[in-house]
């Protein structure tokens, strides 16, 4: 079984909103009471409670000594204790650090409930939830008959709005597509757009970041003159954050459509397996360009979106000599290593006018396809 997650945008009236900020509350109270008891349990040498025995504990006494618990749903509260679990679990198996305490102010809203009884629902134009009932939505795509729904999970950003995440498992049926040329295309990264093709396509990026830039520097300095606190202050924290979201959100929705592209049209696509947030470092003196296109992004849409289509995305390692290897003849150049060389000519054949970025590419997709067929 594969599972899926569908993201709607929500819009609750005032009642489900004081509803919704009811369960975040008690949702990070719970999580710093259990933290709590599993620190004192831990400073006195007892073994950490289990995510069964941590949720009787919370049924058993948070709830009898804090009744206001009872008013939200029972499934957010048992998620937010299993969640803490987990965190204890990955500590002591040092794949993390050890849990801390939610912020009231900083803490990220959001918390996951459990479909029971059909509590859950899609409707035309509205969603049913847990302890909410119908809650309007932008419904703009549907799960298939054969999904079968797990979970929700609900969310308010920073600008205040609203969007929920409904979790559905389905049984994988993907028949693998044979390797073959024509199906496979080699990508090489380009800082000043987003890729180039080994069929010598130049993918440029509308550096949605850089358009926005202005707007977002004049909206925080309006807001560095804000009382902290102040309801003009909180005003204008919600529009700084919305001019950030929009300005994602139009970043995501340009490499959706471009992922979308390129896994229609082809099944295998070949690229370096380069170390991004590296390559962000300002010691490179294009850390902003590389945040702004949204490279890692890209490719982790390609990955899931090849593998619904029976494709794969194969990554080639991130010290091949792609740029320093002839295309045509394989003959390795080590005198072009330098990046402001972008064109030039094969010692070995004499093919001329080689563009450097095109034929990185043609080189990963055939490194792509070795590694393919080994």
């Amino acid at each position: 079984m594969a599972n899926k997650a569908l993201v709607y945008a929500i819009y609750p009236n005032e009642k489900q909103n004081i509803q919704c900020q009811k369960t975040f509350g008690c949702c990070r109270f719970v999580y710093n009471q259990m933290l709590t008891v599993q620190k004192e349990r831990h400073e006195t040498g007892e073994k950490h409670l289990s995510k069964t025995n941590a949720n009787t504990y919370c049924n058993q006494h948070l709830k009898k000594e804090y009744p206001f618990l009872k008013e939200v749903d029972k499934f957010a509260l048992t998620n937010t204790i299993y969640h803490l679990a987990d965190g204890y679990d990955r500590f002591f198996k040092h794949l993390s650090r050890f849990p801390k305490y939610k912020s009231k102010h900083k803490a990220k809203k959001s918390y996951t409930t459990n479909i029971t009884n059909g509590n859950i629902e899609i409707g035309d134009s509205s969603i049913k939830l847990p302890k909410l009932g119908w809650v309007k939505a932008k419904i703009h795509c549907r799960p298939k008959e054969d999904w079968k729904l797990k979970s929700a999970t609900i969310t308010q950003n920073r600008d205040d709005s609203y969007q929920v995440s409904i979790l559905f498992a389905y049984k994988e049926s993907i028949s693998p597509v044979a390797v073959t040329e024509e199906k496979t295309i080699g990508l090489d990264y380009k800082s000043n757009g987003l890729y180039v093709s080994s069929e010598g396509d130049t993918c440029g990026m509308p550096h949605y970041f850089r358009q926005s830039a202005d707007r977002i520097a004049k909206a925080q300095r309006q807001l560095k003159h804000k009382t902290i606190g102040s309801n003009n202050y909180n005003k204008q924290q919600k529009r700084v954050a919305r001019i950030q979201r929009h300005t994602a959100n139009q970043r995501k929705d340009f490499l959706q459509k471009k992922s979308t592209e390129i896994a229609n049209q082809y099944s295998f696509v070949c690229v370096e397996d380069l170390n991004m947030k590296a390559m962000a470092n300002r010691g490179f003196g294009n850390g902003k360009a590389t945040l702004d296109n949204g490279y890692g992004m890209f490719l982790n849409m390609l990955d899931y979106k090849l593998r619904d289509r029976g494709g794969q995305l194969v990554k080639v390692g991130r010290f091949f000599p792609s740029s320093q290897l002839c295309s045509h003849c394989g003959f390795k150049n080590t005198l072009v290593k330098n990046l402001s060389i972008r064109y030039w000519d094969c010692p070995n054949c004499g093919t001329t006018g080689i563009d450097r970025d095109v034929n990185a590419a043609r080189n990963i997709k055939k490194e792509g396809l070795r590694l393919l067929t080994a």
